[in-house]
């Protein structure tokens, strides 16, 4: 089983880019980010043409989380952060793989950035929130796959230029530590699972040449449940994507679960 990860920065503008990469790669499951979309906007139709299911949690313009699956899914959940703010930023499934009931949860949180104002308050809060929701859903359940645009970078080997991003709110120490507080809840960062030390972007800015001159960071993540990690035959950071003609500024990344 392949699933997928992926910030499409609007489901709507990038909709040729992802039946693109859905017709080469054939995901079984793929999480969006970012869809910008309402639900009822939402391209059911292209991906139901493709045998996907689809399962939104969608905002106007802004912010949104999808799961399309050629699997059935079950208890699809939105209320697993209760946000004062009402933005739509996570979205789980529950699947039955090789006789275990397999928790899927598809996150997009805050950038947090400007540093030091309402907004970097509202990552912390919504993180705070993520972990509480996490030590609680591991209780009942111990495999669980956290997946998404996390919006931090979790070392200095995940950063072209770390120096540059000491002050950022993707790099700050304590909303590294928050990550750290989720990993050791019983879960490993996948691809450093697989990959000590190799670099692996997931994200370019559309400014100053970044991709061309590969000035990255690893923000997108899979957060694997330690009962599972045994599971995961491969993960792969998938730059097909971001090369290609009105990309969006992530790329996707993929596990196969053996």
């Amino acid at each position: 089983m392949l699933i997928s990860s992926w910030n499409v920065n609007s489901v709507r503008a990038r909709i040729e880019n992802i039946k693109s990469y859905l017709l080469k790669y054939k995901p079984d499951i793929l999480m969006m980010q970012e869809i910008k979309t309402e639900d009822v906007n939402f391209p059911y139709d292209d991906f139901s043409s493709m045998d996907y299911e689809s399962h939104v949690f969608g905002q106007k313009s802004y912010n949104g989380v999808a799961i399309i699956s050629k699997n059935k899914l079950n208890n699809i959940r939105t209320d697993l952060i209760k946000d004062k703010l009402k933005q739509s930023r996570i979205i789980s499934a529950e699947i039955e793989y090789k006789k275990k009931n397999i928790q899927l949860i598809n996150i997009y949180t805050p950038n947090g950035n400007p540093v030091d104002t309402e907004k970097y308050d509202y990552k912390k809060k919504w993180l705070d929130d993520l972990i509480k929701q996490l030590k609680s859903l591991s209780k009942k359940n111990s495999n669980i796959i956290l997946a998404g645009d996390f919006n931090i970078i979790p070392a200095a080997e995940d950063v072209y230029n770390p120096k540059g991003f000491e002050d950022d709110a993707l790099f700050r120490l304590e909303i590294r530590k928050k990550l750290r507080e989720m990993i050791n809840l019983g879960f490993n960062d996948t691809y450093r699972h697989f990959n000590e030390t190799k670099e692996g972007y997931t994200f370019w800015d559309y400014m100053r040449g970044a991709w061309q001159k590969n000035n990255g960071m690893r923000i997108d993540h899979f957060l694997v449940s330690n009962s599972l990690i045994d599971q995961i035959k491969s993960i792969n950071i998938n730059k097909d994507p971001r090369g290609r003609e009105k990309p969006s500024d992530h790329t996707p990344i993929e596990i196969k679960l053996a």
